[in-house]
């Protein structure tokens, strides 16, 4: 391989990309150094796909169909991206730069172009359903980004397609509740080179709409925001962990992995507990404030700031801060809960060695009217409830299930005990 020429010519960055594109197209050289291995990776893989880039590219969209089952299928996704927007708008509102959202597969599902009078391209590759992939316009940072699931920045001469050179952009992934790719949040600006760090800030925002559909797509679990300062707990800086009824670690963003730090289990990658990923149990982080902050050690021996919410099932705030576990469940059923409670006192009797002792219920309810019996019922439910909950480890699903209840009952006894604490305490 060739050595870089030591001359004043190379020293700026389009003079580098220039000589790389040379080599590479044109006399089949490696470009080593002088653009990054994503572009060269990339540019590697538009040759055997696209052959000449002196072509044009085109941006074209998908299908009508492709595009709405892209816009239904990322709802959240989608909602994540606008609740965001405003913000995103208005630091980019000063520049010459868009912002623009893709699905997993590069489908366009948002964008932010103003059709500005300098812009040629912009205006037409924003559209809703154009494919921004690198199958379909070589290499960008979006298609790149949605290739590999990492961040990239593609200046200028490193778009594969000549006619696309005029094009700066900078992309980061977007991850869901599972891990996986969800999108890509692309800024970008035509013929004028970003004079920020558009990486950063693409990174930040992408991190922003991330932690918002993660908190979205967290339907029963209990969300654990932590952080060094309390007030970063409302910023895109938050650590997120997200912890399931069943008492697993059932997900984390990535400033919680950074300071949670290499947590291993037995030299396995399996689910963390609470316990061994933020240092307390279920019943504990459920006992964390869900406004304000209250410190936290890590295992790590970190010292941060934390707050928990749980999610209800419609993905909304359902959880109310008290010294013990709470969720807000769907609307009581009346019926369903009468026979929930009869299934509790049944099993006062028989679901536990140490509760069996627990003297039955009268043999004769007729006898003794239902006024003053309800309410001992209710305290005794409520005292079971508690009892069996601190047996499991404050874990709900193993609490129902030795119960033979449904976790609905559960969820309305404590939010029910813990309005009357309240309303005994005003």
């Amino acid at each position: 391989m060739n050595h870089l020429p030591n001359s004043s010519f190379l020293q700026s960055r389009p003079a580098r990309i220039a000589l790389a594109r040379q080599r590479f197209f044109e006399e089949g050289q490696a470009p080593g150094g002088m653009v990054g291995e994503a572009v060269f990776e990339s540019w590697a893989r538009c040759l055997r796909l696209h052959g000449s880039p002196h072509e044009r590219a085109t941006f074209q969209p998908v299908t009508a169909s492709r595009t709405q089952l892209a816009l239904l299928k990322n709802q959240p996704l989608r909602q994540a991206w606008m609740d965001e927007l405003p913000r995103l708008e208005s630091i980019l509102s000063t520049t010459s730069c868009a912002a623009m959202l893709t699905d997993a597969t590069g489908v366009l599902i948002g964008a932010s172009c103003v059709g500005r009078s300098h812009e040629e391209l912009m205006p037409v590759a924003t559209r809703l359903g154009v494919n921004l992939s690198e199958d379909a316009v070589g290499t960008t940072a979006p298609g790149v980004a949605a290739r590999t699931g990492k961040p990239v920045c593609v200046l200028g001469g490193e778009h594969f397609f000549d006619s696309v050179q005029s094009m700066h952009c900078a992309a980061a992934p977007i991850r869901d509740i599972h891990g996986r790719l969800a999108g890509v949040l692309d800024i970008s600006s035509e013929h004028i080179p970003f004079e920020f760090d558009a990486a950063a800030v693409a990174g930040l925002y992408a991190g922003a709409i991330e932690n918002r559909l993660l908190v979205a797509q967290s339907t029963e679990h209990l969300v654990v925001r932590f952080q060094v300062a309390p007030e970063l707990l409302d910023s895109a800086m938050v650590g997120l962990v997200g912890v399931d009824v069943d008492g697993h670690h059932a997900w984390q963003n990535g400033v919680a992995q950074s300071l949670l730090g290499a947590v291993r289990t037995q030299g396995r990658d399996a689910p963390r507990t609470p316990k061994e990923g933020l240092g307390l149990a279920w019943a504990q982080l459920a006992g964390l404030p869900a406004v304000g902050a209250a410190p936290l050690t890590l295992p790590n021996g970190l010292r941060v700031w934390a707050r928990a919410e749980m999610r209800a099932p419609d993905g909304h705030r359902g959880f109310v801060s008290v010294p013990r576990p709470l969720v807000a469940p769907p609307a009581a059923d009346p019926v369903r809960e009468v026979q929930d409670a009869q299934k509790v006192s049944v099993a006062s009797v028989c679901v536990d060695d140490e509760v069996a002792s627990a003297a039955p219920a009268p043999a004769h309810k007729s006898e003794v009217p239902a006024s003053a019996t309800t309410p001992r019922l209710r305290e005794s439910d409520l005292e079971l409830i508690q009892k069996i909950l601190r047996a499991c480890g404050g874990n709900v699903s193993d609490a129902a299930e030795r119960l033979g209840v449904s976790r609905g009952l559960i969820y309305r006894r404590l939010r029910a005990a813990g309005r009357a604490d309240k309303t005994s305490t005003d």
